[in-house]
């Protein structure tokens, strides 16, 4: 349904107070401005030649914080997600209004994990300083390479110097370190990406994304792609890719503990782990999605908001909020969505839990098949997770489970 105003998308909405307490609840903030879109991206990011009304989009988002507030009240914020576009581009100020809006809604857990996304190219060290001092306390770069050369194809507006600099300067501030690379580019070797990948697990960070590219539609890549101008891994090359991947984590004692996603034990991103987990989350400024508990934790609210930024800006002050459309998640949806996003985990799925939110149990003959063709594993506590070959055509593991 479309929602037209503040008091229709709480009139409909009968709020939880329970939500999903032995999971988390977290909150993703969404700056939507980049310096320079990237060739590869498709995310909801834009650049503006003129400089963004920091003070304005603050206290937008501070509002649309305090409306999602009054449907999930009670809760305890867990973790904190400052995603992008780039955040790294907001004020340190600016932040820190956004936080103590977060802290004036809800409470917040004294050891919860509070993210910013940062690009080396955007890093200062006064900046870092003030993130810190906002209550940033973990930040993930976006190095995606160790190489020049690509860097440049990949369209990244810093080099390998910048990235190092700003790794050092991340890890002399903040406790916590993640940042991401991309592989499976082209004309990548596995000895190449095994020595890229060794060099970025040296660096000392707790957590890496590891991210195969992807063509994703309407990107220029996605026309160079068509256009044979830019070749890709070919699906034999890629799984080897990803093999050495595994390998390297693991040897390095960064093992997977989601598809794309590798930590020391301890150090996972507790943020995502509350999606993957299936747990609650409000999604805030533009382009934003959330999952918001209702039924006692059974169902859920899916919300988006509008992804124009001045648009998305002038309907939360208008109205209070920028959600534009919702959904019930209910019944085999809320289970298929479970599967979907906990089978991503090494930790795997409880199917008591899938039972209580589908209202279904898994059929034990495709349990067996896909157990025998080696695409799932079942762990001494009962609970199920895909194989490290089922993460490959996850997709298909999860429509087998589900039907």
């Amino acid at each position: 349904m479309t929602v037209a105003s503040a008091e229709d998308l709480l009139a409909g909405v009968a709020a939880d107070p329970v939500g999903t307490p032995e999971v988390g609840f977290g909150v993703y903030v969404h700056w939507p401005f980049c310096a320079q879109k990237c060739p590869y991206c498709d995310f909801n990011s834009h650049v503006r030649h003129r400089p963004v009304d920091q003070d304005r989009f603050a206290a937008a988002l501070a509002r649309e914080i305090a409306t999602m507030g009054a449907l999930t009240p009670g809760r305890t914020v867990t973790s904190v997600f400052l995603g992008g576009g780039t955040p790294s581009l907001m004020e340190p100020a600016t932040v820190g209004r956004v936080l103590d809006a977060i802290g004036a809604t809800w409470g917040v857990a004294p050891d919860a994990e509070v993210t910013l996304e940062a690009n080396p190219s955007s890093v200062e060290a006064g900046r870092f300083r003030g993130y810190r001092a906002a209550g940033v306390n973990r930040v993930s770069l976006g190095v995606q390479a160790l190489d020049d050369g690509e860097l440049r194809r990949l369209g990244r507006l810093h080099d390998v110097a910048t990235a190092l600099e700003a790794i050092e300067l991340a890890r002399a501030t903040f406790p916590r370190l993640s940042f991401d690379l991309i592989y499976a580019r082209p004309d990548q070797t596995p000895a190449a990406w095994a020595d890229e990948l060794r060099r970025a697990i040296g660096l000392a960070a707790d957590h890496l994304s590891l991210y195969q590219l992807t063509i994703e539609p309407d990107t220029p890549f996605a026309a160079l792609h068509a256009a044979g101008k830019l070749k890709v891994p070919d699906p034999d090359l890629a799984a080897d890719l990803y093999q050495v991947t595994q390998e390297v984590g693991e040897a390095a004692g960064l093992p997977a503990y989601e598809i794309s996603n590798h930590a020391v034990p301890g150090a996972e991103s507790r943020h995502n782990l509350v999606y993957w987990r299936y747990g609650e989350y409000v999604g805030i400024g533009a382009g934003a999605h959330g999952r918001i508990a209702l039924g006692g934790g059974r169902h859920r609210l899916a919300t988006v908001t509008e992804r124009g930024p001045e648009a998305w800006l002038e309907r939360v002050e208008r109205l209070g909020h920028a959600v534009v459309s919702t959904e019930a998640i209910v019944g085999e949806t809320a289970g298929d969505e479970m599967l979907l996003m906990g089978l991503r985990l090494r930790e795997g799925i409880d199917p008591a839990r899938y039972h209580a939110l589908s209202g279904r149990r898994f059929d034990e003959r495709r349990i067996a098949d896909l157990l025998h063709h080696g695409m799932i594993e079942t762990l001494p506590d009962g609970r199920i997770r895909a194989s490290r070959g089922g993460w490959f055509v996850l997709d298909a593991v999860v429509a087998d489970l589900a039907a």
